[in-house]
């Protein structure tokens, strides 16, 4: 049993990757399309922005749902087909229109990975288990950075991004036929297809029972918070070092593939290890330890920016690096205690609600608002306005580590309630 867990990890964490990989990718040749396809920097966020996140965040919640009710094989094998089939057309695109329309599709495809996946997860692994197997399942981001950013940046620079789009998209076709023939149901799930007794309550029922624990309001709030603040630079980065360094795509890509690279996995690393060996079953401390790192993580983004602090690329890379490695820290620990604050049978709706709520805010408003920041910005500052536009950024970290610290106050109570039979949604509904 120990080696075929293992194995999924690797195999979801694999996908994890292939899942993230075309928005750093599209990040890094944001300047080209620009170029090619004649483009303002608002209708770059837009692409890269609520184009993309409308659909992945809003269709996520049925197929979560589905997630919870059915078969979560089945659900993750065939969005990887999709969304890698898509990703690879959008090297066909030749107007706004048409890329906008594709990358509509591939947030259609991504939408149904992530709450799937961690609630596999959770089928195999314990609570105690949950925050270091989730970590890992977090690397998942890190190799697609360094893979992603990596690849990315040579196949633009070599052959241009449409073929660097099919050369990033295809491979995940093989590994969507890997999962369907290696991966298996965990046994609960199995006996519930089994029985053909799927969980009787409403949609609205759980939506009501999530939204009625404050900790899971102020984890929903925080990462909308927070995904606004990290889309909104990290889609932005890579045309900030190409203005305000002259850096070329490739390498520029070297570089981020290091840089976010070492830092996402160290970071995903010492965040589940931490919490492993001083919170195990702690949650209140687990809380307030990212928000303190949040905080930590918005100071060091802001010097990322700053001329003072980041006068060349060396110094700029040096705080990017720090700023990631710390906010990283969170991701693995903060989806963990999401889960354990759901019963089993509710853990894919309650991260796709966290991804609709934080990616419509996050990923759909961040990267628009920071080319609309930019532009305005763009008459007095020129080619630095996309700069201070990403400093201006910067604070929003403070917010959401405020959500952390407030959660921490009412975990213990809706972790208790939870999982008591006298507050499952058909005992509050009758």
């Amino acid at each position: 049993m120990k080696s075929y867990k293992n194995y999924l990890l690797t195999i979801l964490t694999a996908m994890l990757a292939f899942n993230y990989m075309d928005r750093f990718a599209l990040g890094l040749v944001l300047q080209n399309i620009k170029m090619d396809l004649h483009l303002s920097d608002s209708q770059l966020g837009l692409l890269s922005g609520i184009a993309f996140a409308l659909f992945y965040s809003v269709l996520g919640v049925p197929l979560a749902r589905w997630a919870d009710r059915g078969n979560r094989v089945t659900i993750i094998s065939l969005s990887i087909g999709l969304w890698s089939v898509a990703v690879a057309v959008c090297g066909a695109a030749r107007t706004f229109i048409q890329l906008m329309l594709i990358r509509v599709i591939v947030g259609v495809g991504e939408s149904g990975c992530v709450p799937a996946s961690l609630s596999l997860i959770s089928g195999f692994f314990s609570r105690d288990e949950r925050p270091r197997a989730v970590s890992i399942y977090m690397q998942g981001v890190s190799a697609s950075v360094l893979f992603g950013y990596f690849a990315a940046g040579w196949l633009n620079q070599l052959f241009g991004w449409r073929i660097m789009f099919v050369g990033i998209g295809l491979p995940g076709i093989a590994l969507a036929l890997l999962a369907i023939l290696t991966i298996k149901e965990a046994p609960d799930r199995k006996a519930q297809l089994a029985t053909a007794a799927p969980p009787s309550e409403s949609f609205m029922q759980v939506c009501s029972f999530l939204l009625r624990r404050a900790t899971f309001r102020h984890m929903l709030y925080c990462c909308a918070v927070n995904w606004f603040f990290i889309y909104g630079i990290m889609q932005w980065t890579p045309a900030f070092f190409v203005r305000s360094f002259g850096m070329k795509t490739g390498e520029l890509g070297t570089w981020l593939a290091a840089i976010y690279g070492i830092s996402f996995i160290a970071g995903f690393h010492l965040g589940g290890e931490w919490v492993t060996r001083f919170a195990l079953r702690n949650e209140w401390r687990q809380l307030r330890a990212m928000a303190i790192i949040t905080y930590v993580a918005g100071v060091l983004a802001a010097l990322t920016y700053i001329p003072a602090t980041a006068p060349n690329y060396y110094l700029a890379f040096l705080w990017l690096g720090l700023s990631t490695l710390t906010g990283s820290a969170v991701s693995g620990p903060q989806f963990a205690v999401i889960e354990s604050l759901m019963p089993a049978r509710m853990q894919s709706v309650a991260v796709a609600l966290v991804y609709l709520v934080g990616n419509l805010v996050g990923l759909g408003l961040g990267p628009w608002a920071t080319g609309a920041l930019s532009d305005a910005l763009r008459p007095w500052l020129g080619e630095e306005s996309l700069r201070y536009a990403l400093l201006l950024l910067s604070p929003v970290c403070v917010w959401s580590g405020w959500h952390f610290w407030a959660a921490a106050k009412t975990v213990a109570k809706d972790l208790e309630q939870a999982h008591s039979p006298a507050t499952e949604p058909h005992a509050e509904y009758g």
